[in-house]
C-alpha cells in the first residue's frame, strides 16, 4: 500500500485540486484508492460530492481516537475504485487536542495500520492543510511519498527550500522512509516568459524531482469542484484531465517502476 501526501506549507498553489484529481485519476486507471481529507475546511470532501455537514464520522474523529474503526468513518464515492475519509470543520480543533497527546504525529500511521493489513487500498492518497503543524506531521509521518505542488512564480523557490528543510527535520524525527516523489508544476502557462524562467530555475535545483506533466491554469479545472466531481469525470477530455491522467501514470510509474 503506497501513502502519498501532497504538502506545502503555502496555500493556492492547487495542493487539494491535485490531490482530488490524482486519487481519481489512479481509481481510473484500475487502482483501489482511498482519498484523506485533511484540511479542515473539507475541500477534498465536497470536490467528490459529498455534504460535510452530512458527516456522521470524520477523518477529525479518526484523528483524536473518538471512531474506533477507521472503515465506519471511510465512503465510497460514485467515481471508480474511489473511497473518501472525509473532513469538516471539527478537524480545525484537532491541533490543540493532539498537542495535549503523547507521540502524537503517529495518530494517523497506528489507524492506517489496520487498512495496511488488510491490504484495503493500492494507494492512500492525503490532501494537507495548508501549513506544518501537527496535522501535517501526521500526514507525512504516515506516508511514503510526498508530492510538492509549486506554482511556476519566484515566491515557489523560497517556499520549496522552506519546505525541504521541514521534510528533512520529519525524516530525521519520525519517518526516515519518506521519500519526495516529486515536484509538480500547476498554474502553468507556457507563453509566459516568467513561468519559462522559473521553471528554468527550479530545473537547475530540483530536474530530478520535477515532473514532466504541468498542471496548465483551466476554466474547468476551476469549475469541477462545485459540481462534486474531479476533473475527469466532469470534463473527461479537457487539458486538465489529459494532464492529471498523464501525472497518475508518472506516479504509478515513479512508484512501482
Amino acid at each position: 500500500m503506497n501513502i502519498i501526501s501532497f504538502a506545502n506549507q503555502k496555500g493556492g498553489v492547487g495542493k487539494t485540486t491535485s490531490a482530488i484529481n490524482c486519487a481519481s485519476c489512479l481509481g481510473a486507471l484500475g487502482k483501489r484508492v482511498l482519498l484523506i481529507d485533511l484540511d479542515p475546511q473539507g475541500s477534498a470532501t465536497s470536490g467528490v460530492g459529498l455534504h460535510k455537514s452530512a458527516l456522521k464520522y470524520s477523518s477529525y474523529d479518526i484523528l483524536v481516537g473518538k471512531c474506533d474503526d477507521i472503515y465506519k468513518a471511510i465512503i465510497k464515492t460514485e467515481f471508480k475504485n474511489l473511497s473518501v475519509l472525509p473532513s469538516n470543520m471539527s478537524l480545525a480543533g484537532a491541533e490543540l487536542e493532539l498537542s495535549r497527546t503523547e507521540r502524537r504525529e503517529f495518530y494517523l500511521k497506528n489507524q492506517l495500520s489496520k487498512l495496511k493489513e488488510d491490504r484495503a487500498f493500492d494507494y492512500i492518497v492525503i490532501d494537507c492543510p495548508p501549513s506544518l503543524g501537527v496535522i501535517t506531521i501526521n500526514a507525512l509521518s504516515a506516508s511514503n511519498y510526498v508530492m510538492i505542488p509549486a506554482l511556476c512564480e519566484f515566491y515557489a523557490l523560497e517556499g520549496l527550500t522552506q519546505l525541504m528543510m521541514s521534510i528533512k527535520a520529519i525524516r530525521e524525527r519520525y519517518n526516515p522512509r519518506l521519500i519526495i516523489g516529486g515536484i509538480l508544476i500547476t498554474m502553468y502557462n507556457p507563453r509566459l516568459r516568467l513561468s519559462s524562467e522559473v521553471l528554468s530555475e527550479l530545473k537547475k535545483y530540483y530536474e530530478d524531482l520535477l515532473f514532466e506533466a504541468k498542471i496548465s491554469r483551466s476554466v474547468a479545472l476551476c469549475e469541477a469542484p462545485s459540481y462534486g466531481e474531479p476533473i475527469n469525470y466532469y470534463s473527461k477530455y479537457s487539458k486538465g484531465s489529459l494532464e492529471y491522467t498523464k501525472l497518475s501514470k508518472e506516479i504509478i510509474t515513479r512508484i512501482e517502476g
